[in-house]
């Protein structure tokens, strides 16, 4: 799993161009609907390329023009960082979220896996 990166005659002619990788990562985050998350690992599964990491790589560096807070750590632990603003997005969405135990750091609540995840479903046309 190598880190993908435009070459250095496509940087000089698009100074703002973003490796194709990250383009397709930022395209799954942006077909994952309204209230539904997927896991870093579940993109790249969905992409057949990189990891977990890489995605997370991408998402961290290019994921704001996106719906960000859709693409989660598999336990469902808020971004850190970014929970209160995430949060907020899942509330709006409608996504299912877990109660905060007492012992839970923050006493932040956590998505529901279970009930959150989405696989490409039937929405998922142009899968790659």
């Amino acid at each position: 799993m190598s880190e993908q990166s435009p070459s250095e005659e496509a940087r000089a002619g698009h100074p703002d161009a973003l490796p194709e990788y990250a383009e397709r990562v930022l395209e799954v985050a942006e077909r994952i609907p309204p209230g539904r998350v997927m896991t870093y690992g579940d993109v790249a599964e969905w992409l057949e390329e990189g990891g977990p990491r890489q995605v997370g790589r991408v998402m961290a560096l290019y994921g704001g023009a996106v719906p960000w807070w859709r693409v989660v750590r598999a336990d469902g632990v808020l971004l850190p960082g970014h929970e209160l603003r995430a949060l907020a997005h899942y509330r709006a969405e409608g996504t299912p979220l877990k109660q905060a135990g007492r012992t839970t750091q923050g006493h932040l609540p956590r998505v529901d896996m279970r009930r959150a995840r989405w696989d490409g479903g039937a929405d998922a046309e142009g899968h790659t």
